[in-house]
């Protein structure tokens, strides 16, 4: 059987793959360069919802007595524990973390993870991970009842986190009844991400502060947005690539979540996105591209026959995505590195992360509690966060800077970035994360907006009126989950 290396694609592009369909659930980023990929699949990755095996790659980190059993669908977990031990030898000596990690690009972590926190014992999780797409199920949930709360792991949550200046939107999303039982460490506030050169053509400046007065950053309203398509159209340049590039910033902005009292719940927000979707595509405001695809790359390296002007996303899908296809350095005629800004977005959104959550029956509380600690809530030079933000993790190299979770990391850190244009993009991104809910989640949204966009597209591709997408997507959420 062919080995899979989980760290070679960023985890993003692999679930993107898998999934199979405009409505992707990244999570949190590829491996900081310099790490050692761990593998983490015995064969090739498919697009199974229902694997028929569970495939798992384990390994043995520090040499203590003590146990502490860790689960994670990537290998990014695991290398922060051994950066932990590096600057903290004796936890190492006092614990072995026992790892175990199963990828979720053939649907085997979120079984295999329910029932070893079922079966309980020696062998159940101790800490555990949980990616955006499906982490309520575990912070709120039907699973929620596994996890412990974070002040009954001794840490002092509500200083911590006014301390760190904690993206307020991962506290709506690791919280159980006002209580934190999750938190990430990489932030996913999402920003307005454009290319400078049709900025300065078009509205006369780049200037990010500029671009969020023309764009109505933080407004929570589109109306600017659509004012500046239409100016982007008259010069010739769609506004995004396609409508993928906007669904989330609908999808996360919501005044409610898909599901209210068991029964399905259609937010206006999202309702609208079908007009969106059809005004993008009516009017040409869009390469009518589909993301992961290559018309959508050809839009992040200039060779698109139109080349849009933004995307809406996180760091991570400047950091990797984009920064692996602009095709070479602007300035040299070649593709679009250094000719990219980022500013605060018009309605603030989220997009993936990772979050950390402790099993309430954990035998090891004290070394979960300091693990957790230092990689959620720890806002010192020696933090996991701050390593995160600078690109530090591997001593003696400097690779990629991305968001963290902490306002008060990102704000003392250096994000200028090349892809930018040197740029620092911390400021806008603080921002964006600010702007971001958590509170229109439920933890059924991965399958129901795979049925939402199936209806939107069929709609604004003219093969359905707006009745029957709606009417469509209610029956196939009615046939799939009951509701």
């Amino acid at each position: 059987m062919k080995k899979v290396i989980a760290s070679v694609l960023s985890v993003a592009m692999v679930a993107a793959i898998a999934a199979g369909c405009n409505d992707t659930k990244p999570t949190a980023t590829e491996t900081q360069p310099g790490t050692e990929p761990v593998e983490t699949s015995d064969g090739e990755t498919t697009a199974e919802t229902e694997p028929t095996e569970t495939e798992k790659e384990t390994m043995t980190l520090g040499t203590g007595s003590e146990h502490i059993n860790l689960w994670s669908f990537t290998n990014e977990v695991p290398n922060m524990v051994n950066k932990y031990i590096s600057l903290h030898p004796e936890f190492g000596e006092k614990y072995t973390v026992d790892v175990t990690i199963i990828a979720t690009t053939n649907g085997a972590y979120q079984p295999a993870l329910d029932a070893a926190l079922a079966a309980g014992g020696q062998d159940a999780p101790d800490l555990y991970t949980a990616e955006a797409a499906f982490v309520l199920k575990y912070t709120q949930g039907s699973a929620s009842q596994f996890a412990a709360t974070y002040k009954e792991l001794g840490i002092d949550v509500d200083a911590k986190i006014k301390e760190a200046a904690i993206a307020p939107y991962t506290i709506d999303i690791g919280s159980r009844n006002g209580e934190v039982v999750g938190l990430g460490y990489q932030a996913t506030g999402g920003a307005m991400i454009y290319r400078a050169s049709i900025a300065q053509e078009v509205f006369g400046t780049d200037d990010p502060a500029k671009i969020e007065e023309i764009f109505g950053s933080g407004s929570q309203s589109w109306d600017k947005f659509w004012e500046a398509a239409d100016k982007l159209k008259a010069a010739g340049y769609p506004i995004v690539s396609g409508d993928g590039d906007i669904w989330h910033s609908v999808e996360n902005s919501a005044s409610s979540g898909w599901v209210v009292d068991g029964q399905l719940n259609i937010a206006p927000e999202r309702e609208a996105f079908l007009d969106m979707s059809k005004k993008l595509h009516d009017e040409g405001l869009s390469n009518l591209s589909s993301d992961w695809q290559p018309a959508w790359f050809a839009d992040m390296n200039g060779t698109s026959e139109h080349n849009a002007f933004c995307f809406f996303g996180p760091a991570w899908l400047l950091n990797y995505s984009m920064h692996d296809n602009v095709g070479g350095n602007f300035a040299d005629g070649e593709g679009t590195n250094g000719d990219w800004r980022v500013c605060a977005p018009p309605v603030g959104f989220y997009w993936g992360g990772t979050y950390l959550i402790a099993n309430k029956d954990t035998d090891n509380k004290e070394g979960v509690k300091e693990f957790i600690e230092w990689v959620t809530l720890d806002s010192s030079d020696t933090g996991l966060q701050y390593f995160w933000a600078n690109g530090t993790m591997v001593d003696g190299e400097v690779g990629t800077k991305d968001c963290v979770s902490s306002g008060t990391v990102m704000a003392k850190s250096n994000g200028e970035v090349e892809i930018c244009g040197g740029q620092n993009i911390f400021p806008a991104f603080i921002k964006g994360n600010e702007y971001a809910s958590g509170k229109c989640m439920t933890e059924y949204d991965e399958k129901i907006n795979s049925y939402w966009r199936d209806a939107v597209n069929m709609y604004s591709n003219g093969e359905c009126d707006r009745d029957a997408a709606i009417a469509q997507f209610t029956q196939n959420v009615n046939d799939n989950l009951s509701f």
